[in-house]
């Protein structure tokens, strides 16, 4: 299967009251450019949340 191609891309925001809406642009635009799907997590300080 030499056609198959896996992509990667990170993004991450820290300390911003705004933060899952800057990832979720951040992730979107990453989609959009090639990449196979997004995700988001995030914590509470004690939990990650999916």
């Amino acid at each position: 299967m030499p056609d198959i191609k896996e992509h990667c891309e990170l993004f991450g925001v820290y300390g911003c009251d705004d933060a899952a809406e800057r990832v979720y642009y951040g992730l979107y635009s990453l989609q959009h450019r090639g990449e196979e799907s997004a995700g988001i997590a995030s914590t509470d300080g004690k939990d990650i949340l999916c």
